[in-house]
């Protein structure tokens, strides 16, 4: 084979074969193709796109590019979830503990925050001591003793995935829907996952901006999952606007660990609640949704989902009486409410911008290997479909400086629409794919 026969195969509009494919990805992860004419291939699909099958087919070739984990050696069944990205979305840091508490194993590798979507492992690593970089065998010896763990993705999984998508991340071909499946899937695969629920967010702080989008992404993932053997669900969920009330990291733990306690937002709670059940029922733990929904509220009010997130933490080297004493949290020296310019209700606040605004704060990073300040963060008092009177605050800015402050103002107020005219509240969720 030769790699230009495949790219011009590609841009021809013509099926790739599973054989071509796994050909090419595994030159290119060996270097002996080199990275203009894997630019050319990406370049190709973004513009012609893959049929399922091609998707499949690269899903496995990166998922086995590297070391596949195995983790029914350890546990039954291990279940995982994957958002796609969002502003304020801290699910993972309620939903594992709150999943484990209830009998199912959690093993899941996380990343960081890039742009405006904040990142797990940032979120934990405010937690003094925190580990994310567990070896593999330290991640199956967790999983086993614990139930749940949460860690960075290994060099020796799927290194075809990362090298693939660094090409891509300075070639324009991110934003391609076959490509997306297939480096989330393949890195799924090779962790192990038996079971997947997948948070497809969709909307003005999401990747996927449209529901047509989100939709495509969310079927292709479910379908590559029942190819290779898994079980996936994804849920279409609403990113117009940030999920609780917390952007930033150490703010966003304290809202989980309030959620754990049973003092959290409304709209996060009723999210990390379903989200969880459809885990349980994947993983079958739970017969029913019904049947999942009350075995969760009762580990959230019992207080075992609460004893499993201090176990996890501690599990991970994390500094657990910052846990319990949340104001041990790193926070900023600095707050200011940010007013509503006048009476009405609010139509619009723009996820996006709030978390570009928590970006420039120092809450996340513009590009790889920036700094994260874990204190500072945004807080958001008011939603879609809220009645505010003038001078009201919506947002309360954790800053380090005035001027920083100023900087982010006008951001968060033009990210705000507010009308006479009432208006519904947003859905969490738009659709269900099985």
């Amino acid at each position: 084979m030769r790699a230009v026969d495949i790219i011009i195969k590609k841009r021809d509009k013509l099926e790739l074969s599973a054989q071509e494919i796994e050909w090419f990805i595994q030159g290119f992860t060996r270097g002996d193709i080199p990275d203009y004419q894997a630019a050319a291939w990406a370049m190709a699909v973004v513009l012609n796109g893959m049929t399922v099958k091609e998707t499949t087919a690269l899903t496995l070739a990166m998922a086995h590019s590297g070391e596949m984990l195995d983790l029914s050696s350890v546990v039954p069944i291990a279940v995982d979830k994957h958002s796609t990205g969002g502003v304020g979305d801290k699910t993972t840091l309620v939903v594992a503990p709150l999943v484990a508490a209830c009998g199912l194993p959690v093993g899941k590798m996380s990343g960081r925050g890039l742009g405006f979507s904040g990142g797990t492992l940032d979120k934990l690593e405010s937690i003094r001591g925190f580990r994310a970089d567990l070896s593999t065998e330290q991640f199956l010896q967790q999983l086993a003793q614990v139930g749940v763990v949460v860690c960075g993705q290994t060099a020796d999984l799927a290194p075809a995935d990362g090298k693939l998508y660094a090409l891509r991340d300075v070639t324009g071909t991110v934003q391609s829907i076959p490509l997306i499946a297939s480096s989330i899937m393949s890195k799924k695969i090779a962790a192990g996952a038996q079971a997947i629920v997948l948070d497809v967010k969709v909307g003005l702080g999401a990747f996927m901006k449209t529901l047509l989008e989100a939709e495509q992404l969310a079927r292709l993932m479910v379908e590559i999952a029942r190819q290779t053997g898994r079980k996936a669900v994804a849920y279409l969920s609403d990113m117009n606007q940030p999920l609780g009330k917390a952007v930033g990291n150490a703010l966003e733990v304290k809202e989980a660990i309030d959620t754990l306690q049973n003092r959290g937002p409304q709209d996060f709670e009723a999210h990390c609640l379903e989200i969880a059940s459809r885990m349980l029922v994947v993983g079958k733990n739970s017969p029913t949704m019904e049947t999942a929904r009350t075995t969760l509220e009762q580990a959230l009010h019992n207080g075992s989902a609460w004893e499993k997130f201090l176990e996890w933490i501690e599990a991970q080297g994390g500094d657990v009486s910052m846990v319990l004493d949340p104001q041990k949290l790193p926070q900023s020296p600095l707050k200011r409410d940010i007013l509503a310019a006048k009476d009405g209700c609010i139509h619009r606040i723009n996820a996006e911008q709030v978390g570009l605004a928590a970006v420039l704060l120092g809450a996340g990073r513009a590009k790889k290997g920036d700094l994260i300040d874990y204190g500072v963060g945004i807080e958001v008092h008011k939603k879609v479909g809220y009645v505010v009177r003038e001078n009201e605050p919506i947002f309360t800015v954790h800053a380090n400086r005035t001027e920083d402050i100023h900087r982010v103002q006008t951001m968060l107020l033009e990210a705000v629409e507010i009308k006479e005219d009432p208006v519904e509240s947003l859905p969490h969720f738009y659709g269900v794919i099985e």
